[in-house]
C-alpha cells in the first residue's frame, strides 16, 4: 500500500514537477486552485523570465472564480474546464472532496453573479 502522503509533502513535490517542467522550455499545464501554490509559481515564473506563451492555469468550472478573473487581469492565461462523459459527476464529485474548501468554493460559485 502508498504510503498517505501530507499535504505540504505533496504541494512541494507538484512545485518542484512544475519548477522543472518551466524550466525545461516545456509547455506546462498548472493545474491547481490552490493561491499558495499559484503565489509561488507566479513569482518562480517572473523571476526565472519564463515566457507567458509556455504555460497555462487550469482550473475547474466554478471553483475559485474570483482567482481566475485576477490571473486573466494579471495577463496570465487561463483554461476553465468543464467535466463531461458518462462520468462527469463523479470526477466532479471527487475533486470537490479531494479538498473541503472546494465546497465552499463551487457553491459561492454557482451563487455570485
Amino acid at each position: 500500500m502508498w504510503p498517505i502522503k501530507k499535504k505540504k509533502d505533496i504541494d512541494e513535490n507538484y512545485l518542484k514537477m512544475v519548477q522543472t517542467h518551466l524550466l525545461n522550455g516545456s509547455y506546462t499545464a498548472i493545474a491547481t486552485h490552490d493561491h499558495r501554490i499559484i503565489a509561488e509559481l507566479k513569482a518562480f515564473i517572473s523571476s526565472n523570465h519564463i515566457p507567458g506563451d509556455q504555460f497555462e492555469f487550469q482550473m475547474l468550472y466554478g471553483f475559485r472564480k474570483t482567482l481566475w478573473h485576477e490571473l486573466v487581469k494579471e495577463g496570465y492565461n487561463v483554461r476553465i474546464y468543464v467535466p463531461f462523459g458518462q462520468d462527469w459527476f463523479g470526477y466532479y464529485m471527487r475533486r470537490l472532496a479531494e479538498r473541503p474548501q472546494n465546497v465552499s468554493f463551487a457553491f459561492r460559485g454557482l451563487f455570485s453573479k
